[in-house]
């Protein structure tokens, strides 16, 4: 509990054996957690082995690997279910610091925001700290097109740690989003279309053998995925198109039995 608000933390985990539990005991050393739900997505690793031997951990597992995006509704249904206050997603690989935890909850706990980011960009650390040049300049790029065309001033839109209140999780459409890594773009433009402020955080990261990023090839897919994000974002706005993504009336989204 923080301030009388339950917290869950998610982790998609796509083979994180060797780190899971580090980061898991970062997350719970801090005190005001009060439940861990890992969803794993088919690993070729000991990642489930791992997860089961762990306290207030719920453990779900994808019995084929259905995608990181795919991961995260997985991850969002099971959090909603034990009906939070506050839901949190860490990467398991250890590359966000869980120390963040406590100051973005308090920004959702005080009421001020209902999502905050952990910004990579924010601080200037991001080359320093390991980034490759071609995902910063790329990151950069992707960023300066989404405000452009969302109509925000984000430093980022491609980071992995994130958090939210209950009620924003209950109105953003996330069952329209793909399967696939573009998902996390897809709902932070969702969380702007509903008119909600998306607040930052500065976050150092790791970059190291262990931690989980995507190839060259899947980087570009996912860069395109955010640029169709964005002009159907400005289309939808304009009323030019009509999108999944993005509806003209307002949806409740009640959790899956």
């Amino acid at each position: 509990m923080y301030n009388g608000k339950k917290i869950v933390v998610m982790m998609p985990a796509y083979n994180a054996a060797r780190t899971l539990r580090t980061t898991y005991d970062e997350v719970m050393s801090l005190g005001i957690v009060d439940l861990v739900i890992v969803v794993d997505d088919a690993s070729r690793d000991e990642t489930v082995a791992v997860a089961r031997t762990l306290a207030n951990v719920k453990v779900v597992v994808h019995p084929q690997n259905r995608g990181y995006g795919a991961n995260q509704k997985t991850c969002y249904r099971e959090a909603l279910a034990v009906a939070p206050d506050i839901v949190i997603m860490v990467h398991p690989d250890y590359q966000y610091t869980p120390k963040l935890i406590p100051a973005m909850a308090s920004m959702i706990a005080s009421g001020l925001y209902h999502c905050v980011l952990g910004s990579r960009i924010l601080g200037g650390h991001a080359v320093r700290n390991g980034m490759p040049w071609w995902k910063y300049v790329s990151n950069r790029a992707l960023t300066l097109f989404s405000n452009i065309m969302l109509g925000a001033k984000l430093s980022e839109y491609h980071t992995g740690y994130r958090a939210f209140s209950r009620e924003l999780l209950e109105r953003v459409p996330i069952q329209a989003n793909s399967d696939d890594f573009v998902f996390d773009n897809q709902m932070l433009a969702q969380i702007l279309w509903l008119g909600y402020t998306v607040a930052e955080v500065s976050c150092p990261t790791k970059y190291f053998e262990e931690a989980s990023s995507i190839n060259f090839s899947r980087s570009v897919r996912y860069g395109l995925g955010c640029v169709v994000t964005a002009v159907e974002f400005r289309l939808a706005r304009l009323q030019l198109v009509s999108s999944r993504l993005f509806p003209r009336r307002t949806v409740h989204w009640e959790v899956a039995p």
